[in-house]
């Protein structure tokens, strides 16, 4: 295990001190000499907790690849069809793909990961398979939780529920749904077994969540119900996406983010500009747990994306009209202590007693971290570095 003596950072931007890392947990915060522990000079440096990725798709990423030209139609469907299709004509194997944008993603700063991968009918649970040999190769770098996902669909694709017990029973972590109402047109079934699957393996549950307006607030409250009805409080069952909350009706928003608040029902955002988005402020305000994450990267669905969690911090600010510094940190927290919280992660932040996992940048304040997104950043994993200058400290294929 790692010992460490990180010397004069200065802890989310307050005053500089040391902290010594003793078997990959910090062990005391203050002034002290090394004790006998390797030292980091960190030279004034802001020092954060490690960033939480805490929505990806690491299974269907084209990051190494050659260049993907996309033409695919604008409905959802035509998305998920098309995806299906391509992962066989341009050979994507989820466990070199995934490798891959791990490095991405801890070269950036992130120390644990949520990646929801793809379970069907046509790849069977092969993607699952091939994200953890990932997540088993990389443990040391970075923690992940991997979520069964119904891409495709769940009750219009006969066999899949099969399927998520079979990943479930391999080792996946969380049990996935899509658009209840939208793909399967039968929420009542849809919520059956992905409640029924969490209840038999004793997992949570993250439902990508697409449906607009009234379609998605009713998915939205059949949601909460069950999360109340099978007592499943604690963060751990997340709603993706949840493009409902942010329809202009601020009093039915209103209300559903005090029902999500009492259920204890957490969502996550990208904060997307291509869509209607929950108010963050709003409902980090009502005590929603709020977590966010850079969805599918450079895949078939899209060119966009770096895996950057600071630069996703710029992007909730931006689109939450987020400007005075005390705002720009709300959004920060959300790609940290918010992510970690959706996770269900109790054991994070920079305290002692903690993994060590954290990211050392320079910067006169978190808001100027977050809006200049500097290259230059130390990640550390309890107390190894695992990243410098945007790059990974290990090699994937």
């Amino acid at each position: 295990m790692t010992d460490l003596l990180i010397r004069n950072i200065r802890p989310m931007g307050g005053a500089a001190r040391d902290i010594l890392v003793r078997s990959g947990r910090i062990a005391a915060m203050g002034t002290m000499a090394a004790e006998g522990a390797p030292v980091l000079e960190g030279g004034g440096r802001l020092a954060i907790p490690g960033l939480v990725e805490a929505h990806a798709h690491l299974d269907k990423t084209l990051w190494g690849m050659a260049w993907y030209r996309n033409e695919v139609g604008p409905r959802l469907i035509d998305k998920i069809d098309n995806e299906r299709a391509a992962k066989k004509t341009l050979g994507i194997d989820a466990r070199r793909q995934s490798a891959r944008q791990v490095a991405l993603t801890v070269g950036h700063g992130s120390t644990h990961i949520r990646t929801h991968v793809d379970v069907d009918t046509e790849c069977g649970v092969s993607s699952i398979e091939g994200v953890m040999a990932t997540r088993d190769a990389h443990a040391e770098h970075v923690d992940m939780q991997i979520v069964a996902f119904p891409q495709s669909g769940l009750l219009v694709r006969p066999g899949t529920v099969e399927l998520l017990d079979q990943a479930m029973r391999l080792g996946a972590d969380v049990v996935g749904g899509l658009d209840p109402c939208a793909i399967d047109r039968d929420p009542k079934g849809h919520l059956d077994a992905v409640f029924g699957l969490a209840q038999q393996h004793g997992k949570g549950v993250d439902i990508h969540l697409h449906e607009p307006g009234e379609m998605g607030v009713f998915s939205m409250e059949l949601i909460i119900e069950r999360a109340e009805a099978l007592g499943m409080r604690g963060q751990s069952v997340v709603i993706s996406h949840a493009f409902c909350l942010g329809m202009p009706d601020t009093a039915a928003v209103d209300r559903l983010l005090a029902d999500l608040a009492r259920a204890e029902v957490a969502i996550m955002t990208t904060g997307t500009p291509s869509r209607p988005v929950p108010p963050l402020q709003r409902a980090r305000a009502a005590g929603v747990v709020v977590g966010s994450g850079s969805d599918g990267i450079r895949d078939t669905w899209g060119p966009y994306g770096n895996a950057d969690l600071l630069e996703r911090a710029m992007f909730l600010g931006m689109r939450n009209n987020l400007r005075r510094d005390d705002e720009v940190e709300l959004a920060l927290d959300v790609c940290t202590t918010g992510g970690a919280a959706m996770m269900g992660l109790t054991d994070y932040g920079l305290a002692v007693g903690r993994p060590a996992d954290m990211v050392l940048l320079p910067g006169a304040t978190l808001t100027e971290a977050v809006v200049s997104r500097p290259r230059d950043r130390i990640v550390l994993k309890r107390g190894r570095v695992t990243a410098r200058d945007g790059a990974a400290a290990f090699e994937v294929a």
